[in-house]
């Protein structure tokens, strides 16, 4: 890695679809046929059925494995950006605008006193007044409000899981 012959791959991929079905023909072919096969199904109401019984029957290998690294038709594009892996609340939390007291809000009618560096996402017709609150996320998603401290949001999975064991 010091010597900077290396790229990191990110994962993300463009190709056209003539391209992409051509390369499994190729190099996985079990899957390319099962594609196939499959062709009658898509886009009528009997796709999701074709998918739940086939897929499990597909090979469980990554596109990396199976095509990118055996396609002689790859190309990359060496870019230096930053990065931020935008699966939590804090990470969003550093892209977001912030106000004065370092406050990410989004949601129209959200009114903070006396709080500081909280998320707070709620929907737009919501009125919310948070008085006191340092270090929080707020958030109303489809009914269900949080209010978590930002400095334990990787418990909220186990916090959700207990909800739904009860």
């Amino acid at each position: 890695m010091d010597s900077g012959d290396f790229l990191w791959n990110s994962g993300m991929f463009v190709w056209c679809a003539k391209s992409i079905n051509l390369a499994y023909r190729k190099h996985l072919r079990d899957m390319y046929d099962v594609f196939e096969e499959g062709k009658k199904y898509y886009n009528t109401d009997k796709e999701e059925e074709y998918i739940d019984r086939v897929f499990s029957a597909c090979k469980n290998i990554s596109i990396d494995y199976g095509i990118m690294e055996k396609s002689e038709k790859v190309y990359v594009y060496p870019a230096s950006f930053g990065w931020s892996d935008l699966g939590t609340w804090g990470s969003l939390y550093t892209q977001l605008d912030l106000d004065e007291n370092k406050n990410a809000v989004q949601g129209n009618g959200v009114n903070l006193y006396d709080s500081s560096d909280n998320i707070v996402k709620v929907p737009n017709d919501k009125l919310v007044v948070l008085q006191g609150l340092n270090g929080y996320i707020v958030v109303e998603s489809e009914g269900t409000l949080l209010i978590c401290k930002k400095e334990d949001e990787q418990q909220i999975k186990q916090f959700i899981a207990g909800i739904k064991q009860s």
